[in-house]
């Protein structure tokens, strides 16, 4: 733990990494269910392998943490704790970490007099406050009509849903999914009208508003969008993951099934075959200029079926993909799909994780002034 003082000048960043303390409010209806452990797990992997691989100086709560344990690498995200990271010396703060509107790193008075000097490495929470609304996301790119979206609808659980689905000439099967959800969490596809009446009573215990969409039987694959840096002056597209071993037809979550498991990077000579992936990394290096996005985000994209050459469609926008990767005891196979993504470039971890904090990171104040787009 370094001793207390004010923001660093040195040139070489001094680095505090933020896990969820939090839990997010509910927004017009929706909650994003906060992650056990508040992302401690994929903070521990960031904060040991910057700390013993890279030129980054990084601080923590505890002296000398355990490398085998979760605990004692990162700073709870609420006001005293993101306080405690700047008193200690950090020049950076790496936001593992759901934000929203009214998060302290927002709103919180008491870090006015840092915000200039401060740089964030994470998404504006302003942004996020909105464009973690996968409903009001999706819309958004169906409104602009440039991008490949499935079909969708919005399902008000107020009332019995049955007579307003019974309306809709349903396409089944048909995926249920929250509107702020995590990961694979309530995603289910539901083949006949009762299962998805089931599904949506489920779904109604956390929240009041929930979305369906199109099924998509084809190929799934991510891509993960890195912002704008002195290397590339525009947001780009790494390489293609793809996606396989799904379970009920969903990837399943990687705290369950590692992601090294049922994901790889598709080879250049394989996307070169089929110009659809070419088109499908295009159209995400377009929503992140359209969302304006600070930080890296990972779009989910999904064949409409198995047909040979079957264009692909956008179904899930991620704006904290999984940032988990080796280095500690343990964790050799525990490779996130952006990590996985950024080795096909000849990035291993650690060179993936330096980028981020030499070439994504902004200010405080700057991170604050972000307004997201409006539909």
């Amino acid at each position: 733990m370094t001793s207390q003082g004010a923001i660093s000048t040195t040139k070489s960043p001094r680095l505090a990494v933020l896990f969820q303390a939090i839990d997010p409010p509910l927004i017009n209806g929706a909650r994003k269910p906060r992650k056990p452990g508040g992302y401690q797990d994929s903070g521990a992997d960031i904060a040991f392998v910057l700390q013993s691989q890279t030129n980054v100086d990084v601080i923590t709560p505890t002296v000398h943490p355990d490398p085998s344990e979760d605990s004692g690498w990162c700073f709870p995200d609420n006001e005293d704790g993101i306080l405690n990271a700047i008193r200690s010396g950090a020049s950076h703060l790496w936001a593992n970490t759901v934000v929203f509107s009214s998060h302290p790193l927002q709103t919180s008075t008491r870090l006015d007099e840092y915000q200039k000097e401060l740089q964030v490495i994470g998404q504006p929470p302003l942004l996020v406050d909105m464009f973690d609304n996968k409903e009001y996301t999706n819309n958004l790119l169906r409104t602009n009509g440039s991008f490949t979206m499935p079909q969708g609808w919005t399902v008000n659980l107020c009332t019995d849903p049955r007579s307003f689905l019974l309306k809709q000439n349903l396409p089944f099967p048909i995926v249920g999914k929250p509107i702020r959800g995590r990961g694979s969490q309530g995603v289910k596809v539901c083949y006949c009208f009762d299962e998805l009446c089931n599904h949506l009573r489920t779904l109604s215990q956390e929240a009041s508003i929930v979305m369906l969409e199109e099924y998509l039987s084809g190929e799934e694959a991510t891509v993960t969008i890195m912002p704008p840096s002195r290397e590339h002056p525009q947001y780009w597209a790494m390489p293609i993951v793809t996606r396989f071993n799904h379970e009920a037809g969903v990837a399943p979550y990687s705290g369950a099934v590692a992601v090294t498991e049922n994901s790889r990077v598709l080879m250049p000579e394989e996307t070169e075959k089929d110009e659809r992936y070419e088109q499908a990394a295009k159209e995400c290096v377009e929503v992140a200029k359209l969302l304006c996005v600070s930080s890296p985000i990972r779009i989910d994209i999904r064949r409409f079926n198995r047909d040979l050459g079957s264009q692909f469609a956008l179904f899930d926008i991620n704006l904290k993909p999984n940032m988990t990767g080796p280095g500690r005891p343990g964790r050799e196979n525990q490779s996130s799909l952006t990590a996985l993504s950024a080795a096909a470039l000849g990035w291993n971890y650690p060179n993936l994780l330096h980028h981020m904090v030499e070439e994504t990171a902004c200010s405080l104040e700057k991170l604050r002034a972000v307004r997201p787009k409006q539909s």
